[in-house]
């Protein structure tokens, strides 16, 4: 993997915008446990608006190769 590869959103490895399968990507996560991690948060913490994140994310990111 690239190490200096920016951070863009996955064409290839999305559920809705590819937001958190292009961090998993960047990373080398598993975008599966990351998907499972970021949903857990949202639900369990009140001051974590993860929807709200992930639009931010879905605008500012650009879509990858």
């Amino acid at each position: 993997m690239n190490a200096t590869r920016s951070l863009s959103r996955s064409r290839h490895d999305r559920m809705i915008a590819g937001v958190l399968g292009g961090i998993a990507r960047r990373f080398g996560w598993n975008s599966t446990l990351l998907r499972v991690a970021y949903v857990l948060i949202s639900i369990a913490s009140a001051a974590f608006p993860g929807i709200l994140v992930y639009l931010i994310l879905w605008l500012l990111v650009p879509e990858g190769d």
